[in-house]
């Protein structure tokens, strides 16, 4: 039988992946497209989506609990089985809509990922196809990590997918998918222990309010071992037992599940890229100002798996528009990075925008810095939490805001209007003269710059 042959075939079916296919396709382009895993990808099958799903119960139990007393009688309980139906709500359905929407442009379908034969053609389901441009949207899955009984380990869809909730979890790891899970599992009633190699968690938010984030863990029980290297974990009857060495020192203590958190690489492993003569890094995709790529021009990348982006759906989203867009008209469109925010959503939310302190202090010459907790602020008081705080960048000379960051209840949705600012490189005084609602956690910015 003759190879197929296709003017797009992309690969990966997340956010990225599948707007590429879908802007191709009402071009009358004709498109393929390939994933390993149910349609949708990682996003709003087992990432982001449901995992804010399983937060909500969690927020209302925080709020709860700061207003017993002071109008709430009593608690309520959070039942995981019954969180685990309701999120299945939110996401049972999405491979089939994303299949369907897909078949309904005229895109054909694979259910298998591709491997290179060479610059332009691929095998999949053990057929052959070429396609005049290839799309690589793998995005990213859990890093490997390297030491005996690591097949025991659970990883983050595991986890999003549990039936009933340990008494007791180790997460190895500290970065934002462990510090949330942490926060969702120690609400649930878990005991929580995180293990990591290095000194602190999440190094890429602001020292100062990371440590603040690290005591408020604490106090919800998570206890947390830093310079630790795991060696081993082996399955005992009913257990596990977890092998670490801290100050030359071999520690084992005994858990009912151990979670992969460490990280998340780019999916490339099984792409056979080096026979597609496609570059690539540690850090994923090679590419150009044209989401190109540098070797194989047939080639562009986007969302996690690009070596330009960050694991974020809104910038996903704008690098397949681009890249889509350079497919259909030739190469018009080039990449500009814009100014992307950051979150944690653990409880009280931690969020960042622009540079941090060390980077500001580089680049300008005279910063201003605002930090401070504001707990004794009305807002904080309402709902009787001590968790906010904020630290905010500024160049003296220009009085623009460069950095910001902040550690409260909203601070996920706040932070969006210090990157509007920035974006639009707004001073401090252009924010003050805005007129937002009151009481609002909005308002609040005012009174931080």
């Amino acid at each position: 039988m003759d190879k197929k042959e296709f003017d797009v075939f992309v690969i990966g079916s997340g956010v990225a992946g599948r707007l590429v296919a879908e802007k191709c396709a009402k071009q009358q382009l004709k498109v393929a497209i390939a994933d390993n895993r149910a349609f949708g990808g990682t996003c709003a099958n087992r990432g982001c989506d449901p995992k804010k799903v399983i937060l909500g119960p969690t927020e209302v139990l925080e709020l709860s609990k700061n207003l017993k007393g002071k109008g709430i009688v009593s608690l309520p309980t959070l039942n995981w089985k019954a969180l685990q139906k309701f999120k299945r709500t939110f996401t049972e359905f999405i491979p089939k809509a994303v299949e369907d929407n897909l078949e309904e442009l005229g895109i054909e379908l694979y259910h298998q990922s591709p491997k290179f034969i060479d610059e332009t053609t691929l095998t999949v389901e053990g057929k052959t196809v070429s396609a005049k441009k290839i799309v690589i949207a793998t995005g990213n899955i859990p890093r490997k990590l390297d030491f005996k009984g690591n097949s025991l380990l659970k990883t983050s869809d595991d986890f999003l997918n549990l039936k009933k909730l340990p008494k007791h979890i180790i997460f190895i790891g500290t970065g934002y998918i462990a510090m949330e899970f942490a926060h969702m599992a120690a609400r649930c009633g878990s005991k929580v222990t995180m293990l990591d190699h290095n000194a602190t968690v999440l190094n890429q938010f602001d020292d100062d309010l990371v440590s603040e984030l690290i005591d408020i863990s604490k106090q919800l029980g998570i206890k947390f071992v830093f310079n630790a290297e795991v060696v081993k974990v082996k399955k005992l009857k009913k257990n596990f037992k977890v092998q670490y060495i801290k100050a030359d020192k071999e520690i084992a203590i005994k858990t009912q599940m151990v979670v992969n958190t460490s990280g998340r690489v780019p999916a490339i492993a099984t792409l056979n890229l080096e026979k597609g003569n496609v570059a690539y890094t540690n850090a994923g995709i090679s590419y150009n100002h044209f989401m190109q790529n540098p070797l194989n021009k047939n080639v562009y990348s986007c969302g996690d798996v690009s070596a330009h982006s960050k694991p974020l759906a809104p910038l996903s989203g704008m690098e397949a528009n681009i890249v889509a867009e350079n497919i259909i008209n030739g190469n018009t469109k080039k990449i500009d990075t814009p100014l992307v925010p950051s979150v944690v959503f653990t409880l009280p939310n931690l969020a960042s925008v622009g540079l941090n302190e060390e980077e500001a202090k580089k680049r300008y010459k005279n910063i201003i810095i605002n930090y401070k907790s504001a707990s004794d602020w009305y807002n904080a008081k309402r709902i009787n939490t001590k968790a906010y705080a904020y630290k905010i960048l500024m160049n003296k000379r220009t009085n623009e805001i460069v950095g910001a960051h902040l550690l409260g209840p909203q601070a996920a949705e706040t932070i969006n209007l210090f990157a509007m600012a920035m974006s639009k490189k707004m001073t401090a005084n252009d924010i003050k003269g805005l007129v937002f609602t009151y009481p609002s956690w909005c308002n609040d910015i005012k009174d931080m710059l």
